[in-house]
Protein backbone atom coordinates (compact mmCIF):
# COMPACT_ATOMS: atom_id res chain seq x y z
CA UNK A 1 0.00 0.00 0.00
CA UNK A 2 1.43 3.32 -1.23
CA UNK A 3 1.11 6.78 0.67
CA UNK A 4 -1.17 8.13 -1.74
CA UNK A 5 -3.66 5.51 -1.06
CA UNK A 6 -4.12 6.41 2.34
CA UNK A 7 -4.92 9.71 3.22
CA UNK A 8 -5.97 11.64 6.69
CA UNK A 9 -8.43 14.30 6.95
CA UNK A 10 -6.73 17.28 8.43
CA UNK A 11 -8.56 20.19 9.94
CA UNK A 12 -10.44 22.52 7.55
CA UNK A 13 -10.52 19.84 4.75
CA UNK A 14 -14.01 19.76 3.31
CA UNK A 15 -14.52 16.03 4.00
CA UNK A 16 -13.83 17.03 7.59
CA UNK A 17 -16.68 19.53 8.03
CA UNK A 18 -19.07 17.50 6.19
CA UNK A 19 -18.39 14.69 8.64
CA UNK A 20 -19.00 16.93 11.62
CA UNK A 21 -22.49 18.77 9.77
CA UNK A 22 -24.04 14.93 9.81
CA UNK A 23 -23.09 14.42 13.55
CA UNK A 24 -25.14 17.86 14.12
CA UNK A 25 -28.07 16.76 12.39
CA UNK A 26 -28.02 13.58 13.25
CA UNK A 27 -28.16 14.49 17.44
CA UNK A 28 -30.26 17.07 16.43
CA UNK A 29 -32.93 15.07 15.39
CA UNK A 30 -32.36 12.32 17.79
CA UNK A 31 -33.31 14.74 20.29
CA UNK A 32 -36.66 15.98 18.40
CA UNK A 33 -37.43 12.21 18.17
CA UNK A 34 -37.23 11.42 21.94
CA UNK A 35 -39.10 15.08 23.22
CA UNK A 36 -41.94 13.40 20.65
CA UNK A 37 -42.05 10.40 22.37
CA UNK A 38 -41.99 11.67 25.24
CA UNK A 39 -44.93 13.78 25.00
CA UNK A 40 -47.01 11.07 22.83
CA UNK A 41 -46.19 8.95 25.73
CA UNK A 42 -47.21 11.43 28.34
CA UNK A 43 -50.56 12.06 26.40
CA UNK A 44 -51.40 8.56 26.18
CA UNK A 45 -50.83 8.25 29.95
CA UNK A 46 -53.50 11.01 30.80
CA UNK A 47 -55.92 10.02 28.01
CA UNK A 48 -56.09 6.50 29.29
CA UNK A 49 -55.50 7.02 33.47
CA UNK A 50 -59.19 7.24 33.86
CA UNK A 51 -59.90 4.35 32.19
CA UNK A 52 -58.03 1.87 34.70
CA UNK A 53 -58.54 3.63 37.80
CA UNK A 54 -61.19 2.78 39.39
CA UNK A 55 -63.79 5.13 39.96
CA UNK A 56 -64.64 6.63 42.97
CA UNK A 57 -68.41 6.88 44.42
CA UNK A 58 -70.30 9.83 44.08
CA UNK A 59 -71.89 11.42 47.31
CA UNK A 60 -75.19 11.06 47.08
CA UNK A 61 -77.20 14.64 47.49
CA UNK A 62 -80.43 15.08 48.91
CA UNK A 63 -83.13 15.74 46.37
CA UNK A 64 -84.21 19.71 46.93
CA UNK A 65 -87.64 21.21 46.24
CA UNK A 66 -88.47 24.32 45.12
CA UNK A 67 -91.98 26.01 46.53
CA UNK A 68 -93.18 28.33 43.87
CA UNK A 69 -96.13 30.73 45.95
CA UNK A 70 -99.18 30.26 42.96
CA UNK A 71 -101.64 32.22 45.50
CA UNK A 72 -103.79 34.71 44.10
CA UNK A 73 -101.81 37.74 46.07
CA UNK A 74 -98.53 37.96 46.94
CA UNK A 75 -97.70 37.53 50.69
CA UNK A 76 -97.19 41.23 52.89
CA UNK A 77 -98.29 42.67 49.94
CA UNK A 78 -99.11 46.46 50.92
CA UNK A 79 -102.24 47.17 52.25
CA UNK A 80 -104.35 50.22 51.07
CA UNK A 81 -108.05 50.92 52.24
CA UNK A 82 -110.42 50.71 49.39
CA UNK A 83 -113.63 53.31 49.49
CA UNK A 84 -116.79 51.57 49.61
CA UNK A 85 -118.02 53.12 46.30
CA UNK A 86 -114.86 51.68 44.11
CA UNK A 87 -116.12 47.99 45.09
CA UNK A 88 -115.42 46.29 42.03
CA UNK A 89 -115.05 42.25 40.62
CA UNK A 90 -112.13 40.98 41.30
CA UNK A 91 -108.91 42.61 39.20
CA UNK A 92 -106.67 40.39 37.05
CA UNK A 93 -103.66 41.81 38.40
CA UNK A 94 -103.71 41.78 42.15
CA UNK A 95 -101.10 44.70 43.37
CA UNK A 96 -102.51 45.43 46.80
CA UNK A 97 -104.60 43.85 49.22
CA UNK A 98 -107.60 45.95 50.60
CA UNK A 99 -111.09 45.26 52.63
CA UNK A 100 -112.43 45.39 48.89
CA UNK A 101 -111.93 44.32 45.44
CA UNK A 102 -110.80 47.58 42.97
CA UNK A 103 -109.89 47.71 39.33
CA UNK A 104 -106.83 50.33 38.58
CA UNK A 105 -107.88 52.98 36.63
CA UNK A 106 -106.14 56.69 35.93
CA UNK A 107 -107.79 59.92 35.02
CA UNK A 108 -104.61 60.98 33.52
CA UNK A 109 -102.20 59.17 30.63
CA UNK A 110 -99.09 57.26 32.79
CA UNK A 111 -96.19 58.94 34.10
CA UNK A 112 -93.96 56.60 36.03
CA UNK A 113 -93.27 53.02 36.94
CA UNK A 114 -95.34 53.00 40.57
CA UNK A 115 -98.84 50.64 40.19
CA UNK A 116 -100.88 53.37 41.03
CA UNK A 117 -102.99 55.76 38.78
CA UNK A 118 -101.17 59.21 37.95
CA UNK A 119 -102.95 62.15 38.96
CA UNK A 120 -102.54 65.87 40.49
CA UNK A 121 -102.55 67.06 43.90
CA UNK A 122 -100.21 67.74 47.33
CA UNK A 123 -97.27 65.99 47.78
CA UNK A 124 -97.00 63.96 50.34
CA UNK A 125 -96.17 60.35 51.05
CA UNK A 126 -99.74 59.10 50.87
CA UNK A 127 -101.36 56.92 48.22
CA UNK A 128 -104.96 59.13 48.86
CA UNK A 129 -106.71 59.14 45.64
CA UNK A 130 -109.48 61.67 46.63
CA UNK A 131 -109.88 64.26 49.06
CA UNK A 132 -112.78 64.73 51.90
CA UNK A 133 -112.83 65.90 55.74
CA UNK A 134 -113.17 63.82 58.73
CA UNK A 135 -115.83 62.66 60.36
CA UNK A 136 -115.94 61.46 63.71
CA UNK A 137 -117.90 58.29 64.72
CA UNK A 138 -121.55 58.84 65.61
CA UNK A 139 -124.33 56.51 67.36
CA UNK A 140 -126.86 56.84 65.02
CA UNK A 141 -130.36 57.58 64.96
CA UNK A 142 -132.48 56.27 67.63
CA UNK A 143 -135.50 54.52 67.16
CA UNK A 144 -138.75 56.17 67.68
CA UNK A 145 -141.18 54.97 70.09
CA UNK A 146 -144.35 54.50 68.96
CA UNK A 147 -147.80 57.22 70.51
CA UNK A 148 -149.42 53.90 71.69
CA UNK A 149 -145.88 53.45 74.14
CA UNK A 150 -145.25 56.97 74.72
CA UNK A 151 -148.44 57.60 76.50
CA UNK A 152 -148.50 54.07 78.24
CA UNK A 153 -144.75 55.11 79.68
CA UNK A 154 -146.65 58.73 80.62
CA UNK A 155 -149.54 56.74 82.55
CA UNK A 156 -148.94 55.89 86.12
CA UNK A 157 -148.26 52.85 87.01
CA UNK A 158 -151.25 50.57 88.98
CA UNK A 159 -150.85 49.91 92.53
CA UNK A 160 -149.64 46.64 92.78
CA UNK A 161 -151.38 44.24 95.85
CA UNK A 162 -148.51 42.90 98.51
CA UNK A 163 -146.60 40.02 97.65
CA UNK A 164 -147.30 37.06 99.67
CA UNK A 165 -144.44 35.07 100.65
CA UNK A 166 -145.33 32.40 99.21
CA UNK A 167 -145.47 34.53 95.73
CA UNK A 168 -142.11 35.92 96.68
CA UNK A 169 -140.46 31.76 96.93
CA UNK A 170 -141.81 31.08 93.60
CA UNK A 171 -140.75 34.56 91.73
CA UNK A 172 -136.89 33.57 93.43
CA UNK A 173 -137.51 29.84 92.05
CA UNK A 174 -138.37 31.24 88.60
CA UNK A 175 -135.32 30.79 86.24
CA UNK A 176 -134.77 34.10 84.09
CA UNK A 177 -135.96 34.63 80.58
CA UNK A 178 -133.33 35.86 78.21
CA UNK A 179 -133.85 39.13 76.87
CA UNK A 180 -134.79 39.95 73.26
CA UNK A 181 -132.32 41.57 71.32
CA UNK A 182 -133.64 44.38 69.12
CA UNK A 183 -134.02 43.96 65.61
CA UNK A 184 -131.78 45.21 62.50
CA UNK A 185 -133.41 47.80 61.52
CA UNK A 186 -134.02 49.37 65.27
CA UNK A 187 -130.29 48.91 66.26
CA UNK A 188 -127.89 51.67 66.09
CA UNK A 189 -126.67 52.90 62.65
CA UNK A 190 -123.28 52.23 61.85
CA UNK A 191 -120.54 54.36 63.14
CA UNK A 192 -119.81 57.01 60.49
CA UNK A 193 -116.26 57.41 60.93
CA UNK A 194 -114.11 58.75 58.07
CA UNK A 195 -110.29 59.43 58.05
CA UNK A 196 -109.09 62.64 56.46
CA UNK A 197 -108.27 62.25 52.85
CA UNK A 198 -106.52 64.89 50.74
CA UNK A 199 -105.40 63.81 47.08
CA UNK A 200 -101.83 63.40 46.71
CA UNK A 201 -99.97 64.18 43.26
CA UNK A 202 -98.86 60.42 42.11
CA UNK A 203 -97.08 59.56 39.32
CA UNK A 204 -98.14 55.99 37.93
CA UNK A 205 -97.77 53.52 34.97
CA UNK A 206 -101.97 52.26 35.05
CA UNK A 207 -103.35 53.22 31.63
CA UNK A 208 -106.95 52.12 32.03
CA UNK A 209 -108.48 55.59 32.41
CA UNK A 210 -111.08 56.06 34.69
CA UNK A 211 -111.72 57.29 38.37
CA UNK A 212 -108.61 57.24 40.31
CA UNK A 213 -108.07 53.60 41.68
CA UNK A 214 -105.30 50.73 41.79
CA UNK A 215 -106.08 47.19 41.72
CA UNK A 216 -106.83 45.67 45.03
CA UNK A 217 -108.14 42.32 45.94
CA UNK A 218 -110.32 42.33 48.70
CA UNK A 219 -109.09 39.44 51.66
CA UNK A 220 -110.09 38.60 54.97
CA UNK A 221 -106.96 40.10 56.34
CA UNK A 222 -107.42 43.23 54.69
CA UNK A 223 -111.14 43.40 56.10
CA UNK A 224 -109.27 43.01 59.69
CA UNK A 225 -107.00 46.00 58.69
CA UNK A 226 -109.38 48.23 57.69
CA UNK A 227 -111.27 47.27 61.16
CA UNK A 228 -108.34 48.15 63.24
CA UNK A 229 -107.23 51.57 60.71
CA UNK A 230 -110.87 52.50 61.75
CA UNK A 231 -110.95 51.76 65.53
CA UNK A 232 -107.52 53.66 66.47
CA UNK A 233 -108.36 56.31 64.30
CA UNK A 234 -111.97 57.55 65.36
CA UNK A 235 -110.25 57.62 68.67
CA UNK A 236 -107.73 59.85 67.56
CA UNK A 237 -109.38 62.49 66.11
CA UNK A 238 -111.57 62.19 69.07
CA UNK A 239 -108.45 63.04 71.15
CA UNK A 240 -107.07 65.24 68.79
CA UNK A 241 -109.82 67.51 68.91
CA UNK A 242 -109.60 67.49 72.91
CA UNK A 243 -105.58 68.49 73.26
CA UNK A 244 -104.88 70.08 69.69
CA UNK A 245 -103.39 73.22 71.52
CA UNK A 246 -101.18 71.16 72.89
CA UNK A 247 -99.56 69.47 70.50
CA UNK A 248 -97.26 70.35 67.82
CA UNK A 249 -96.65 69.82 64.44
CA UNK A 250 -94.97 66.28 63.40
CA UNK A 251 -94.86 62.74 62.88
CA UNK A 252 -95.63 59.65 65.38
CA UNK A 253 -94.21 56.18 64.08
CA UNK A 254 -95.11 52.92 66.05
CA UNK A 255 -95.14 49.00 66.02
CA UNK A 256 -97.20 46.46 68.05
CA UNK A 257 -98.90 43.43 67.84
CA UNK A 258 -102.61 42.47 67.70
CA UNK A 259 -103.34 38.78 69.30
CA UNK A 260 -105.61 36.51 68.61
CA UNK A 261 -107.90 37.94 71.06
CA UNK A 262 -108.13 41.17 69.48
CA UNK A 263 -105.12 42.80 72.32
CA UNK A 264 -102.39 45.07 71.37
CA UNK A 265 -98.98 43.74 72.34
CA UNK A 266 -95.54 44.96 72.70
CA UNK A 267 -96.68 48.82 71.91
CA UNK A 268 -93.18 50.66 70.86
CA UNK A 269 -92.87 54.10 69.39
CA UNK A 270 -90.06 54.23 66.67
CA UNK A 271 -89.87 57.49 65.67
CA UNK A 272 -91.51 60.75 66.73
CA UNK A 273 -90.83 64.40 65.51
CA UNK A 274 -93.47 65.86 67.58
CA UNK A 275 -93.62 66.39 71.30
CA UNK A 276 -94.97 64.42 74.22
CA UNK A 277 -98.38 65.44 74.41
CA UNK A 278 -98.79 64.00 70.52
CA UNK A 279 -97.15 60.77 71.90
CA UNK A 280 -99.66 60.62 74.79
CA UNK A 281 -102.50 60.90 71.97
CA UNK A 282 -101.19 58.29 69.51
CA UNK A 283 -100.39 55.83 72.54
CA UNK A 284 -104.25 56.36 73.70
CA UNK A 285 -105.96 56.05 71.04
CA UNK A 286 -104.01 52.55 70.30
CA UNK A 287 -104.62 51.01 73.71
CA UNK A 288 -107.88 51.78 74.03
CA UNK A 289 -108.77 50.42 70.72
CA UNK A 290 -111.72 47.97 71.17
CA UNK A 291 -110.40 45.20 68.25
CA UNK A 292 -112.63 42.31 67.72
CA UNK A 293 -110.63 39.08 67.78
CA UNK A 294 -109.15 37.86 64.70
CA UNK A 295 -111.48 36.03 62.66
CA UNK A 296 -110.31 32.22 62.10
CA UNK A 297 -109.95 32.36 58.60
CA UNK A 298 -107.50 34.72 59.35
CA UNK A 299 -105.61 33.65 62.43
CA UNK A 300 -104.80 30.29 60.68
CA UNK A 301 -102.10 32.02 57.85
CA UNK A 302 -100.62 34.15 61.10
CA UNK A 303 -97.78 33.20 63.07
CA UNK A 304 -98.73 31.96 66.31
CA UNK A 305 -98.32 35.47 67.97
CA UNK A 306 -100.72 37.24 65.88
CA UNK A 307 -100.82 39.76 63.44
CA UNK A 308 -97.49 41.87 63.34
CA UNK A 309 -97.85 45.98 62.66
CA UNK A 310 -94.66 47.33 61.80
CA UNK A 311 -95.37 50.73 61.31
CA UNK A 312 -98.71 52.98 62.20
CA UNK A 313 -98.58 55.90 61.44
CA UNK A 314 -99.53 59.99 63.20
CA UNK A 315 -98.69 62.75 60.73
CA UNK A 316 -99.89 66.52 61.72
CA UNK A 317 -99.42 68.91 58.82
CA UNK A 318 -99.64 72.56 58.83
CA UNK A 319 -102.58 74.11 57.76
Amino acid sequence: MTTADIMFAQPGHPESFRDREYDARTIFWALLAAIVIHLAVAFLLAAFSGVFSPAIPMQEQPAELTFVDLSPTPKNSAFIETDESKKAPEPKEKTFESNANSVGASELAATGELPLPSQTGKDRPFMDLETNPYSLETKGAQPQQSKAASQQKQMPAPQSAPITAAEQFALLAQKPTAAVEPSTSASQAQSAYRRLKERNHISGNITNRGISAVNALGTPLGRYQKIVSDSIGSRWYTYMDQKRDLITIGTLRLRFRIDRSGQVKDLKITENSSNEAFANVCLQSVLEAHLPPIPDDVVNSLPAEGLEVPAFGFTIYPN
